[in-house]
């Protein structure tokens, strides 16, 4: 198994976490800087930063003009790409193995060097506030920032990624390098590199790349937890298109919670095994699942899906339920409430027990299977615990009672506790 190999972990003395894992099933290194900031790290007035920064990240820097890495990186039959989420912001790169210093040349320059020019600060904000306005056009963006927005109060998780559109039109080049510069430093990152390469050879080269950086500072936010919802929130979102969607959001307990291994289990047993993968994979079905048989076979709604996310303060469990159009959300949310006081008040068969395990065991293994998801996993469970929550993770599943997804149900989805979120649709065409 891949995920056996043992890795190795070091630090540089500027501050700078290093994980490696030798894999030499095939001649590829995929090479990932992980930065400790994401919307989690955002204030009002000032949301949308680190996803701006991480679209700034590629605009160049004096050595390696815009443009020419997407060359390069093509030319050599590698990919890269970055990512920003409530926690965390990622780049990375998968390259030929022999090709992989064009990979550390890049980051370690980028790390300190990226230029921040203003015209391309405002280029950009056009693309921003386009991306914005583009995802307002889809129904299930409009209901899920309500929705979130709705499920917090005070906590930065309230904010989508992208930022709200008022702070995008004000946010300045300055606010933007003071972002960059506070979090993006050798004590606030993290590299994982997986693949084939041979460990002293590889911390080498990071060394010679990354260790005469200035260090920066260590940032841990501790963010006061809100407590749970006293009582249902409701929100109703109306725009174009003629599907009624629904959105139901329950607090849920942080990835490093021993409540969360339950609660996988549980969303495969309700909802269907969902992949906390950036990448996806698998295409497991959720026909077995409880709300699908109860929504879809029932022609109460057209499709159903459910997930968890990994984070460092709890967040949230979604249901996302797309109406069938000759019923109604309340016919919908009857039939979920039914369907999980079944789950609070009677015991669950140990069969759907194992074939809900066997589902989610299955999506894991699906999604950590290539070398550029072992690198993405490798980094990703160090940005809410440490590799160690990843290697464990099918033995903590695996270790999960019928009455451990029982009291889960009991816990974490009672009514009182949950937004409920309603799309009504106007009729009219979205906007272009």
């Amino acid at each position: 198994m891949v995920n056996e190999i043992p890795i190795t972990r070091t630090q540089l003395s500027n501050g700078l976490t290093v994980l490696l894992k030798e894999i030499h099933a095939a001649p590829l290194i995929s090479f990932w800087v992980w930065y400790r900031v994401g919307s989690r790290d955002e204030v009002r007035g000032k949301t949308g930063l680190s996803h701006w920064v991480e679209h700034m990240q590629f605009k160049g820097t004096p050595r390696f003009p815009p443009g020419v890495l997407d060359r390069w990186i093509s030319r050599e039959g590698g990919m890269w790409n970055a990512f920003t989420y409530l926690d965390w912001t990622t780049y990375f790169e998968t390259l030929p193995a022999n090709k992989i210093d064009l990979a550390l040349d890049l980051e370690a320059d980028r790390m300190v060097n990226s230029r921040f020019d203003p015209e391309d600060v405002e280029a950009e904000r056009t693309v921003i506030l386009s991306e914005r306005e583009g995802s307002e056009n889809e129904p299930l963006f409009l209901l899920g920032e309500a929705v979130q927005m709705a499920a917090f109060d005070h906590h930065p998780y309230r904010y989508e990624v992208v930022g709200l559109k008022e702070d995008l039109r004000q946010i300045t080049r300055e606010d933007l390098y003071h972002h960059y510069r506070r979090y993006y430093t050798p004590a606030n990152a993290l590299i994982a590199v997986a693949g084939d390469f041979e460990t002293d050879v590889m911390l080498k080269k990071i060394e010679q790349n990354f260790g005469h950086l200035p260090p920066g500072e260590v940032i841990r936010k501790e963010i006061p937890q809100e407590p749970p919802l006293a009582q249902e929130r409701r929100v109703e979102v109306k725009g174009p298109g003629t599907t009624v969607f629904m959105h139901l959001a329950y607090r849920a307990p942080a990835a490093n919670h021993p409540d969360f291994f339950a609660f996988t289990v549980l969303d495969s047993l309700l909802s269907g095994p969902s992949s906390l993968n950036m990448f996806g994979g698998g295409g497991i079905s959720n026909k077995t699942s409880r709300l699908y048989q109860a929504l879809v076979e029932r022609e109460l709604a057209v499709s159903i899906g459910g997930g968890l996310h990994a984070t460092i303060d709890p967040y949230l469990y979604d249901l996302v339920i797309t109406v069938h159009p000759k019923s109604t959300p309340e016919a919908v949310l009857n039939a979920v409430d039914a369907e999980i006081r079944h789950l609070q008040e009677e015991p669950v068969r140990e069969e759907e027990i194992q074939r809900a395990l066997k589902q989610a065991r299955a999506l894991f293994a699906y999604g950590s299977e290539n070398i550029t998801n072992q690198g993405f996993w490798l980094g990703f469970s160090e940005m809410f615990a440490t590799y160690e929550w990843f290697a464990h993770y099918v033995e903590r599943l695996s270790a999960v009672q019928a009455e451990d997804v029982q009291r889960i149900a009991q816990t974490y989805l009672q009514p009182q506790r949950r937004v409920v979120g309603i799309y009504q649709p106007t009729g009219e065409e979205a906007m272009a």
